[in-house]
């Protein structure tokens, strides 16, 4: 039962982190391995959108924008994670468990909305090729981007001022990071409201997206069976990509959401650590992968700064070695 007396803590505690002795650093390896993976994956799309003219298109720079929110998302939670891996001591400041959910919660609204906006790229690409030149102008991308970035900055202020407001009589939160619904278990007071908009942005975050994506490519598909197998083709190696990422993504958020409904100690430890890990690893790690593998725009720029890196090596090589030997 909780206490009636407001401690408003300055800091909170995180519980699940246990002492495990030497395997803590076996840990730590593999959690900055995958942080380094992301960071490289992500990296690599990114510049090469950025450096190459010919991908300067809508729907390259959404995919730009998805891998600089992986970056985004992964460093407001790893480098504190990978901390926590190795301290004795697992407290975090009260201000600075609100930013890191701030940055984890924007992180799933931008990737929900630019996965949507990139749903009715690909809609207007395929069932109104002709018009799509003057749909997705570089204008129409600037504000479909800034909307995405404001979107999330709106719906969650709202959200996260009605959670910083609230006497709090406990300062243990049993997860791995700061989350709107652990922070909310700890107050004193009634938290019926804070809880029904909690449910209430989150399920609309996800299902909003995902009923307009499944309504695009419902039509997608339609167009698709009346045309050639050579455009089914086509649209097929342009949609699969975004089509996986949608839905493992909403698979991770949707598995993180039905965790924090339950305490640590009721479920699984592995199990609830390897939940609420999942969409923070798995689409950041996947997207870069999907893109550069099944989009051959993509596939042919990294293989060709691959090849120019090579030869930058061997050139270099060489005339270190013919300095050596004159």
């Amino acid at each position: 039962m909780k206490s009636n007396i407001s401690l408003t803590p300055f800091y909170f505690q995180f519980t699940v982190f246990a002492d495990y002795g030497p395997l803590r650093y076996l840990f730590f390896s593999l959690s900055l391995l995958i942080y380094m993976t992301i960071i490289s994956a992500n990296l690599v799309i990114v510049l090469s959108v950025c450096l190459e003219n010919s991908l300067h298109q809508p729907m390259y720079i959404f995919i730009c924008s998805l891998c600089l929110n992986s970056l985004y998302g992964s460093t407001g939670f790893f480098p504190r994670f990978l901390m926590d891996l190795l301290s004795d001591t697992h407290f975090i400041s009260r201000p600075f468990c609100f930013v890191q959910m701030y940055v984890i919660y924007t992180y799933v609204v931008h990737e929900l909305s630019l996965l949507t906006v990139m749903a009715y790229d690909r809609f207007v690409a395929i069932c109104q090729p002709l018009h799509y030149h003057s749909k997705i102008t570089f204008r129409t991308v600037l504000l479909l981007l800034f909307l995405v970035v404001l979107y999330p900055a709106c719906i969650l202020g709202y959200l996260f001022y009605l959670a910083s407001s609230l006497p709090l009589c406990q300062n243990k939160l049993q997860r791995l990071f700061c989350t709107t619904f652990s922070v909310v278990q700890l107050s004193c007071e009634d938290t019926t409201v804070i809880s029904i908009v909690s449910q209430l942005v989150a399920l609309t975050s996800i299902f909003i997206p995902l009923f307009f994506v499944l309504y695009t490519y419902l039509r997608i598909l339609l167009v698709c069976r009346r045309s050639s197998s050579e455009f089914r083709g086509k649209a097929l190696q342009t949609c699969l990509p975004h089509i996986v990422t949608f839905m493992n993504f909403c698979i991770s958020v949707l598995c993180e959401l039905l965790l924090s409904q339950y305490k640590i100690d009721e479920v699984n430890t592995f199990v609830s650590i390897a939940l609420s890990l999942e969409f923070l690893i798995i689409p950041p790690i996947s997207n870069p992968l999907v893109y550069a593998l099944k989009l051959p725009q993509i596939r042919g720029v990294i293989s060709g700064f691959i090849r120019a890196f090579n030869s930058t090596i061997i050139f270099i090589s060489s005339s270190i070695v013919s300095s050596l030997v004159s």
